[in-house]
């Protein structure tokens, strides 16, 4: 689904909705990384001019001829650039016109750099250093190699003393949107989501606010501490509308992890493992995003929604994020799921095309001039 009528209604519903966007208050956190964006070089012509690498298949083939000898990888950085989920879908927020307060590990005692126009943008607290990214990009897709050291400090106590516990409060109890991203990388987070769900939720009143959570990659965490993270994720659905956020890989690791058939990457196969999903982790909204299009499953609606798909993107790290950011806006904004979805693709067919977030006017300019390659 995504016809010129849905797009120009779409854009009507985010052009009227502008002013509300900005009396909409967002807490994120709760990760921070500095990112360095690289390519790899498949032939260097030049001291000024390479081929790159195109795929991860032909890194692969390189790395494999590799095994038993030895081989030199060229890496050429493109951009240094704020990172970690959090940071990344905040930042997108704040263009889209939220008034954002973020927490997270993004340098302590003093902000790194990379962090500091961000923080003209919103509210930023910081609570240890950052993690540190080399993102390798392919036109296939992306290498994410971590330095994750300083996340472990990211925990409940550190929250508590560095930050404080009032001020968490007030931002959590005084947001219309709180976003918990990055769990895989924190390892603390179950922690952290056990005391929120013991100390703070059950002081909660006033009206259903909107909670979202996106594991990012859970391969590497063990199934117990998958499934801690679901329990979790659903105790939190008795005080929130809780949207569940996954992309595709990460879709098929949940359903792994409780015991459903992954093998069917359709759009249709898609939208059925969600509304598996949906059954074992009840929360309000499930939605599943791979690169072309994206779904979104609630009890009594689903949706497909193509995106803006380009094969020459100029940037990929962080379009999940973006896609999460613009998903959510619709959400808060009263959209309906297609609507939403729309949203969420324009906001990162925007990003990857421009290497820039948009606010909603790009958005509504984009939907009504529908990019076709």
């Amino acid at each position: 689904m995504n016809t010129p009528e849905l797009r120009e209604q779409c854009a009507q519903k985010l052009q009227a909705a502008e002013g509300r966007a900005r009396q909409l208050k967002a807490f994120v956190g709760l990760d921070g990384f500095v990112d360095e964006i690289l390519h790899v070089v498949d032939k260097r012509e030049s001291a000024e001019k390479y081929q790159r690498l195109p795929t991860i298949a032909k890194l692969a083939d390189r790395l494999q001829a590799a095994a038993g000898k030895s081989t030199n990888i060229e890496l050429v950085g493109q951009i240094t650039k704020l990172g970690g989920n959090g940071p990344i879908m905040a930042n997108a927020l704040a263009n889209l016109g939220l008034k954002v307060s973020y927490l997270g590990n993004l340098g302590y005692p003093n902000l790194h750099p990379v962090f500091t126009d961000f923080a003209k943008r919103a509210e930023v607290h910081s609570i240890a250093e950052p993690g540190y990214t080399d993102a390798l990009e392919f036109e296939d897709g992306k290498i994410m190699l971590g330095k994750h050291q300083s996340l472990k400090q990211v925990n409940w106590e550190n929250i508590k003393s560095r930050f404080g516990l009032e001020q968490f409060v007030s931002r959590f109890n005084g947001s219309d949107f709180v976003g918990f991203v990055n769990w895989t990388m924190l390892t603390y987070m179950n922690d952290i989501w056990s005391a929120i769900l013991r100390e703070l939720c059950p002081r909660l009143n006033g009206p259903r606010r909107t909670l979202f959570f996106d594991l990012a990659d859970p391969e590497k965490r063990t199934h117990e501490d998958i499934l801690k993270a679901l329990e979790l994720i659903s105790a939190f659905e008795q005080h929130f509308d809780v949207i569940f956020g996954l992309n595709e890989k990460e879709s098929s690791e949940i359903g792994k992890n409780l015991g459903l058939d992954t093998r069917d990457h359709s759009p249709e196969g898609l939208v059925n493992l969600g509304r598996q999903i949906l059954e074992r982790v009840p929360v309000n909204t499930l939605v599943i995003h791979p690169t072309s299009y994206a779904v979104a499953v609630s009890k009594t609606d689903a949706a497909t929604v193509e995106g803006p798909f380009t094969l020459k993107p100029l940037i990929t790290t962080g379009a999940g994020d973006h896609f999460n950011a613009g998903f959510c806006l619709g959400k808060l904004l009263g959209l309906d799921n297609a609507m939403s979805l729309l949203a969420g693709v324009s906001t990162s067919g925007f990003y990857v095309r421009t290497a820039k977030s948009p606010g909603i006017a790009d958005l509504v300019t984009l939907l009504r001039n529908w990019p076709t390659a």
